[in-house]
């Protein structure tokens, strides 16, 4: 064979191999996963947009639960994961989540994400074989039905109605509903009494947070900790203005009796004994000294409802030991000191 025609086949070949496209499935599933789990849930819905293959890898529950966790961690808890599966559950039986839950994907793509990706998903949408790619169960579907808002979810907004004063330091049970125009969220209070549902729009992401307790705002939380209140201790007591109101969780501290002069190393205040032990001095320093919600007192012992008409009710206390929490609560003490 000439040298000629030798260097002509050689350049074919190269021409060839220079010719083929590589696909991102060429690469190793290793690093495939690795890109996978790099991107955003936007960039994800768009990959999962190009074929079976990558839609499979793309709606996998280990991608979307790590960006449940990222975004949705602190404000989603066991309550509002229950909520969500009764939601699933409900739709199944209808036989409506599978194209409502389509229809929200494109509400979502409308509103944040890019318009070609959109036109590409109704083209895809053409298939039936492939309108059905986003499990009703997965977190994908739940990550998808928060970012639109469509599902509201049970949580709990610290200075409810904008800060109103008469909820300054409290923390309140609500529906909450996603605005992702402004990064916000619509609370949707319980009635209270007479009282309308209260609808409050705007409300940020740092004055929500997971139920800690897994108690309904109706009920009387268990206290477990009556025996381990020492003076200094951060809390949160339940309240409600009458028995027809559902319970808010108000922050205060555990304080000294009348009896005690403060000092640590005389302090009485948790000795056993029928004058002292039994009693627990809360106080809400939000209040002035002079105010009747300054401070109140409970039994360790034989702690249920207390209170009346005029004052309200306590409920149950759960004792704060996370200083995140501590440092929350302070961030949202009120500028003035309350009547």
């Amino acid at each position: 064979m000439s040298l000629v025609k030798k260097s002509l086949i050689t350049s074919k070949v190269e021409n060839i191999e220079d010719n083929q496209e590589l696909s991102v499935l060429d690469l190793p599933e290793l690093a495939l996963e690795c890109i996978l789990e790099r991107l955003p849930p936007s960039s994800l819905c768009q990959m999962a947009g190009v074929c079976r293959s990558l839609r499979e890898r793309c709606v996998s529950d280990h991608l979307w639960e790590r960006h449940m966790k990222q975004k949705w961690g602190r404000v989603i808890g066991s309550v509002a994961y229950r909520e969500w599966k009764w939601h699933v559950a409900s739709k199944r039986n209808v036989g409506s989540l599978r194209h409502g839950k389509q229809r929200n994907l494109m509400r979502l793509m409308s509103l944040r994400w890019p318009f070609s990706w959109m036109k590409m998903k109704v083209d895809a949408n053409n298939n039936s074989k492939q309108r059905s790619y986003m499990p009703p169960d997965s977190f994908m579907t739940w990550y998808l039905a928060l970012e639109t808002g469509n599902f509201w979810f049970p949580a709990q907004v610290y200075n409810r109605e904008n800060g109103h004063v008469g909820f300054m330091l409290s923390c309140y049970d609500a529906e909450l509903s996603y605005d992702p125009c402004t990064d916000t969220f619509q609370a949707r209070y319980p009635p209270h009494g007479r009282r309308a549902i209260t609808i409050e729009h705007g409300v940020q992401w740092e004055r929500l947070r997971a139920p800690p307790v897994d108690t309904p705002p109706h009920d009387l939380h268990i206290s477990d900790c009556l025996h381990d209140l020492h003076p200094g201790d951060h809390i949160e007591i339940q309240w409600r203005r009458n028995k027809e109101f559902p319970y808010g969780w108000w922050y205060g501290v555990v304080g000294h009796l009348e009896s005690c002069d403060g000092n640590e190393n005389y302090c009485h205040c948790h000795s056993s004994g029928i004058f002292y032990g039994d009693t627990v001095v809360l106080e809400f320093n939000q209040y002035t000294p002079d105010s009747r919600w300054r401070t109140t007192t409970i039994s360790r012992k034989d702690h249920r409802e207390e209170g009346n008409e005029a004052d309200g009710f306590y409920g149950g206390i759960r004792k704060i030991k996370s200083e995140n929490e501590i440092a929350i609560w302070k961030n949202l003490w009120p500028s003035e000191v309350l009547d």
